[in-house]
């Protein structure tokens, strides 16, 4: 039961369901629980799309399921926990329906042990036939051609790799030391590729980034028949696959075109509008004055799709007009526009982790099940170095230099709106002198509908660190202040200075000292000897959580400013704090009550 509420409150289960007459629904009933046979449960819900969880013995599991199983392509993904949730197995659907993947998620979320027994996992290889999905993705070709192709890569046979479109940050990893990868001049014939990556139409493994954009202009009331027909054959015509279209775009006023909004809705095809404003201001090769006098700009779907791609984009289609046949209704116009990056940012996710001082026990649940999910890490080198012992050989690691936090989050963004599942870590908490606030930034300078998923996960800062080893310091109220003059102006870090020190506030001091800034820590200790007592305590905490911890207890007068840091933050009392037996406490008055 415990376990059964804990998974009702995560974000992973939609339904709970229990056989009928157990014993657990008498205990105790939880909000939304379903009784049902297995049977029925099994054949209700044994699509290929979905996600099952068993609660239980595997023998049994296999046993009950056995007569459903049919085929890799057409199986749900089925996961296997004991009551405990000591460990979490990918019984079915590791690669192609996601449940390697999301047995890890799951476990970091209940602090499981994840058991995945699939070739690539053991061997730690790419598993070719799923990881495109952590990049946004579309997965292409026939599945008996991606079982041959798998089957190869277990027998360490030479994999060939075409990649035209998307991200090769991948090619990186260890796991494709087995690859051949060729670039457009290579002197090699097509047919010995196994593994194509870019837009056009192959009839092998191929995984399809979002790189084309549709511009689309039509009659009123033209019918979504007619709509998918122009598109299917502008594709084909250019030899693209259907499977690497990014959006559409089209002019405001159609944005009650129900044939459109079916179509978009049906293969998830992301519609972004424009004002008759913005699209007359575009250059295009074919402009019309029949659209302008109808719609107030000389181009619809040409200006749309240029538009949309401004950023990465060229036009690979001017405008073709298409009449409806016997069976359809109305008139569309085509313009297609390539880019050089997808774009999918309804599919991207942006993640901000704080990962602790340095310990893998401080990291939170939160944060190391969101590491499970992410295909790209991004941080400064060091900092990443503390969780390399958890991220997965599937997962591509981006190191950053220490002073280039606006290229590392622009970096971050970019690819998150490739469709890229992507972390971006801080030491601490990301939200404390960390990334959260200039990633933010620069998400919100996105247009709205181009921003991808962007959340922060709250990590253990140093200052929290730093009282716990100490004992008490912030048992009153507290502020933080960093001495680092390199974003603030030095004359509003003293104004600070002197009003936490007027306030009587304890003071965590973050960047108290470095090579360049040196003079700055003697000058807040002579500003806070101004309102303090010189016997006021003072902690000097170092590399807390690392190997090279140290803590040492001083005084306002005593502190010795050459063991002082850039890995240092310090502890500074206020008038009632003290130290006794070699603890550090502020009361806050209860026993004086």
């Amino acid at each position: 039961m415990p376990l059964l509420e804990r998974l009702q409150a995560s974000k992973y289960v939609d339904q709970i369901f229990i056989s009928n007459g157990s014993t657990l629904s008498l205990e105790k009933k939880i909000e939304g629980l379903i009784e049902s046979s297995p049977i029925d449960f099994l054949k209700d819900h044994w699509q290929n799309n979905n996600k099952l969880i068993f609660l239980g013995s595997i023998g049994a599991v296999v046993r009950l399921i056995s007569p459903f199983v049919r085929s890799k392509e057409n199986d749900p993904a089925i996961l296997v926990m004991d009551s405990k949730a000591k460990n979490v197995i990918t019984l079915l659907g590791g690669h192609k329906q996601g449940g390697d993947k999301f047995a890890s998620e799951l476990a970091a979320a209940l602090e499981a042990e994840v058991i995945c027994t699939s070739d690539s996992s053991t061997e730690r290889r790419i598993p070719l036939d799923c990881f495109g999905e952590g990049w946004g993705w579309k997965r292409g070709g026939g599945d008996v051609d991606w079982r041959k192709l798998m089957i190869s890569q277990s027998k360490e046979q030479k994999n060939i790799v075409f990649q035209s479109k998307g991200s090769k940050l991948w090619q990186k990893l260890k796991g494709c030391s087995n690859f051949s990868f060729l670039e457009k001049n290579d002197p090699i014939s097509y047919e010995k590729i196994t593994l194509y990556i870019g837009q056009e139409n192959s009839n092998i493994c191929s995984w399809y980034p979002s790189s084309i954009i549709i511009g689309i202009g039509c009659e009123r009331n033209t019918d979504e028949k007619l709509i998918k027909r122009a598109i299917n054959e502008s594709f084909s015509e250019n030899g693209l696959s259907l499977l690497s279209i990014a959006c559409i775009a089209t002019i405001d006023k159609k944005n009650d075109e129900i044939g459109l909004l079916n179509l978009s809705k049906k293969n998830e095809w992301p519609i972004y509008f424009f004002s008759a404003l913005e699209l007359s201001k575009v250059k295009v090769p074919t402009p019309s004055n029949v659209v302008l006098k109808e719609m107030g700009t000389p181009s619809v779907a040409e200006a749309a799709a240029i538009s949309q791609g401004a950023e990465s984009g060229r036009l690979i289609q001017e405008k073709q007009i298409h009449y409806a046949k016997e069976d359809e209704f109305g008139a569309v116009t085509i313009a297609l526009v390539e880019l050089d990056k997808p774009f999918a940012p309804h599919k991207g996710e942006l993640h901000l982790i704080g990962s602790g001082p340095g310990k893998l026990e401080m990291l939170t649940s939160d944060s190391r099940q969101v590491l499970a999910r992410c295909a790209a890490w991004i941080g400064y080198g060091p900092y990443l170095n503390y969780l390399e012992a958890i991220r997965r050989h599937d997962q591509v690691r981006i190191d950053s230099e220490l002073t280039f936090e606006k290229d590392r989050c622009q970096h971050a963004l970019d690819l998150a709106k490739q469709g890229v599942k992507v972390a971006l870590i801080s030491s601490g908490d990301s939200g404390i002198y960390g990334m959260a606030g200039l990633a933010l930034e620069l998400w919100l300078n996105e247009r709205v509908d181009s921003r991808p998923l962007f959340q922060v996960h709250p990590g253990i800062s140093s200052f929290q660190m730093a009282a716990a080893k100490l004992g008490a310091p912030f048992m009153h109220d507290f502020c933080s202040i960093s001495l680092s003059d390199l974003l603030t102006p030095w004359n509003q870090i003293e104004k600070r200075i002197k009003s936490a020190a007027i306030g009587d506030f304890v003071l965590a001091i973050f960047n108290p000292k470095s090579i360049k800034r040196y003079w700055q820590l003697k000058k807040t200790v002579d500003l806070l000897l101004e309102f303090r007592k010189p016997s006021t305590p003072v902690a000097i905490a170092r590399q807390l959580g690392r190997p090279e911890e140290s803590i040492e207890l001083h005084t306002l007068e005593t502190l010795p400013f050459d063991q002082v840091d850039m890995l240092t933050i310090l502890v500074i009392g206020n008038s009632q704090s003290v130290i006794k037996n070699n603890k550090f406490l502020t009361p806050r008055g209860y026993l004086s009550n």
